[in-house]
Order: C-alpha cells, then structure tokens, then sequence
C-alpha cells in the first residue's frame, strides 16, 4: 500500500555517531494528498537494528483514532547500543503503509 497521491512520508534523524539528538517522521500532504479526509486510526513506529539487519529496539507509537491529514511523532533522544539504521514506519487501520530508514555508522 502507498501513501496517497501527493503526500509524503518523511523521517528526520539528527546526532552523530549512535548518539541520537533528534528524531521526528511525518506525512506531509500538498496539492491532491491535501484534499483527502486524512488518515484515520495511525500509528507511528520507530525501530532500530544492528548492521546483521536484526531488530533490537521499537517504540511503538499510540494509536490515533482521529484523522489527520498530518500525522507526525517525535521521538526522545537516545544513545543507541549499536550502528545499523534507525527506520520509521507509519501504520493505518493496523496495516503498515510506508517506511523509510536511515543508516546509522560511525
């Protein structure tokens, strides 16, 4: 499933090293995607895995029972325990829509 005509899905992730400072995933709608009713029962996922690909950390976002045309979750900073990648993963109804992932390395 994609995100609809004229959104986005965006993840920001802000640090250096496994030190996080900043982490923010939204959608954003323009033109098209602006006029829709919005997405209704999201979640915001954040997971992060080791370079062998394997989850070793989620934080499962609440459930939004309201619509939004705008979704978005920050999330706390943290010292992450190993480098891989940082993804964020946005769920509709409890099925996931899209994800996108940054790699974290030294």
């Amino acid at each position: 499933m994609k995100v609809p005509t004229g959104c986005m899905f965006t993840h920001a992730v802000r640090g250096e090293g496994k030190k996080i400072t900043y982490q923010n995933a939204c959608v954003d709608c323009g033109f098209v995607g602006a006029l829709n009713s919005g997405f209704c029962n999201w979640r915001i996922d954040f997971t992060y895995a080791d370079t062998d690909n394997k989850t070793y950390r989620t934080s499962r976002g609440k459930t939004h029972t309201e619509c939004e045309i705008h979704p978005m979750r920050d999330n706390s900073p943290q010292t992450l325990p190993r480098y891989g990648k940082a993804c964020a993963h946005i769920s509709v109804n409890s099925v996931r829509r899209v994800s996108q992932c940054h790699h974290i390395t030294k």
